[in-house]
């Protein structure tokens, strides 16, 4: 009996020496750091993002499109990243445990593909106000932080989830969402960094500016006041006249000298297709500008939006057919 003790011992030992030493995945990603105006690994190699919006979990696994094929095709289509829109309504009645199971699976399969994850707090208007554009995206300051509270917790060590996108489009619509500064945007934001950093996680929090999550020029004077954090924008086409490149520099692609910038939400469509809708009808003189700014800045982005449905949708049904801007995209994914 004690001869066998000990020959299991001796080979539970080599397990464990050659699990220690066998390699990662092909497709594990390393966790994502901030280093000045850039993200890098471990490694300290530079790390830039071109990827596709997912439309809302909940949505997708309502339809039957929540799945493995879904993550498979966004890769196919070049990306090295994913955005997971989570609308607050949709946090609420599936409710957060069911909703955290959609979420670690699609966490499962973005890592299968070698894919970095955001996790984006849908919301759109004045959170300060407690006031918003439409009904689905109602929240409030405990709700927001408490969301982020349970993903600091969740997924502090997952490298895959490299983004917290603290808020997608703050707005006070011309007055009539209410009120809210930028130094009072700033407190709130620094309160969600803060929530998340306490329980260890390292995931990077991302800040979006003013007018639905476009405008930057506060940060020149008054950036957050937090380290290792980076900026958001949604420069969609209509949001200043051509020629656009000046406009995005003084409104927004200044912050990339200093901070990393990341485009998440990008996109374009016709007039005429369906879902057109201020401010993203445009033509692909928008994609060469928008793709060229960002390479010759070293900015991030992520493209607007892997869905059938909505606007400006990337493809036409699920057998994954390139609209217009799909079409565009996907080449440019492609040829990074």
């Amino acid at each position: 009996m004690r001869k066998h003790t000990c020959l299991l011992l001796i080979l539970q030992f080599f397990c464990l020496m050659l699990s220690a030493q066998s390699p990662a995945p092909a497709n594990a990603v390393k966790r994502i750091q901030v280093k000045g105006n850039q993200f890098v690994t471990p490694d300290q190699d530079t790390f830039i993002f071109r990827g596709l919006n997912a439309s809302d979990p909940d949505r997708l696994a309502g339809i039957g499109h929540w799945n493995a094929a879904y993550f498979d095709e966004i890769k196919r289509w070049g990306a090295n990243i994913v955005r997971l829109p989570v609308h607050p309504t949709a946090w609420r009645e599936r409710g957060q445990e069911e909703y955290l199971k959609l979420l670690d699976q699609g966490v499962q399969w973005a890592r299968e593909c070698g894919l970095y994850v955001i996790i984006d707090w849908h919301s759109i208007g004045n959170l300060r106000s407690e006031l918003y554009q439409h009904p689905r995206y109602e929240t409030t300051h405990k709700e927001t932080f408490e969301f982020w509270r349970t993903m600091a917790q969740h997924y502090k060590d997952e490298p895959t989830v490299a983004f917290f996108e603290l808020f997608n489009e703050p707005t006070v619509y011309n007055g009539q969402l209410g009120v809210c500064s930028w130094p009072q945007w700033r407190e709130i934001m620094e309160e969600c960094i803060t929530i998340i950093r306490a329980h260890g996680c390292q995931a990077v929090p991302l800040v979006a500016g003013f007018n639905w999550a476009y405008d930057l020029t506060p940060v020149a004077t008054d950036p957050i006041r937090a380290e290792g954090i980076a900026y958001v924008s949604h420069p969609y086409p209509m949001k200043r006249a051509k020629p656009w490149e000046a406009q995005w520099t003084q409104d927004w692609g200044f912050v990339a000298e200093k901070y990393p910038v990341l485009l998440t939400e990008v996109g374009f469509c016709g007039a005429d297709d369906p879902g057109a809708h201020i401010p993203v009808i445009s033509d692909e003189s928008y994609g060469d500008a928008i793709t060229a700014y960002c390479k010759q800045k070293g900015i991030s982005y992520v493209v607007w939006v892997f869905d059938p449905e909505w606007a400006p949708s990337l493809f036409t049904d699920w057998n994954f057919t390139p609209t217009r801007q799909g079409k565009y995209f996907k080449a440019a994914l492609l040829k990074k």
